[in-house]
């Protein structure tokens, strides 16, 4: 990575078709501006009282196994969460133990791993990688959570994912408003669903 590039650390929860579609975005942000995406996990059974951690505790799991194995952790989220998110928001799959096995083999990794689901083995480290995200955001947000040049922000929230440079200007905007001091909250009322739909283009 040059040193002209910017980082923009990335906190998702597979499980979120929104998230999904913003992690898209960024994908497509890194190929036509200097930004290079690092992804991090967060969980919103933090947040929402009731929900199961579920395929964030197997990415965790597969994380750390690709840390042993000497690959960049950031490398080896993307390829997760790529795998996972393709599952549960492109293929519909349920979400169930058979699937956190095939997103798993698909990325690359062992079957076996998605038995962390059932454990809390990866929680502590789970958690510490949810607040390095919120706290730098606060509660009252969800996911993604994106921090870059020391300015950190929720979604953007956007449907169906923009592409090429329209991809750029959206992050362009986004920068503008985010480093604007005294800024909180741009919205309005969502009128269509999440369209999750998405195909990589070929390398640039």
């Amino acid at each position: 990575m040059s040193d002209d590039r910017q980082v923009a650390d990335f906190w998702f929860d597979p499980g979120c078709p929104w998230a999904w579609i913003t992690s898209r975005w960024m994908l497509e942000v890194e190929r036509v501006r200097p930004v290079t995406p690092r992804w991090h996990v967060m969980s919103l059974a933090y947040l929402n009282d009731g929900r199961q951690h579920g395929a964030v505790r197997a990415i965790m799991a597969a994380a750390a196994e690709a840390e042993k194995a000497g690959e960049d952790r950031s490398d080896a989220l993307l390829r997760l969460y790529t795998a996972f998110g393709t599952a549960f928001h492109l293929d519909k799959k349920p979400r169930e133990q058979a699937t956190y096995e095939d997103a798993l083999e698909a990325a690359g990794f062992d079957r076996s791993l998605a038995a962390a689901v059932e454990t809390d083995e990866w929680d502590e480290a789970l958690r510490k990688s949810h607040d390095e995200g919120m706290d730098q955001v606060g509660t009252d947000v969800g996911t993604p959570v994106i921090s870059v040049n020391g300015s950190a922000f929720f979604g953007p929230v956007v449907t169906p994912v923009p592409r090429g440079e329209a991809a750029g200007k959206l992050w362009d905007g986004v920068l503008l408003v985010a480093n604007t001091e005294g800024f909180f909250e741009l919205k309005r009322t969502r009128t269509v669903n999440a369209d999750p739909s998405w195909t990589p283009l070929p390398p640039a």
